[in-house]
């Protein structure tokens, strides 16, 4: 998963090929957090 930024120790990574992996989303990690955003749904 490529990462597309790092900032303040959260590290921001998207998946932009559908048939990798599902639909179009981004993580947003944290330490232990890991939150998942999808882009259909922004």
């Amino acid at each position: 998963m490529p990462v597309i930024a790092r900032f303040y120790g959260i590290i921001i990574k998207m998946y932009f090929i559908q048939n990798e992996h599902g639909v179009a989303h981004f993580h947003a990690i944290y330490g232990e957090f890991n939150a998942v955003f999808g882009i259909d749904s922004l």
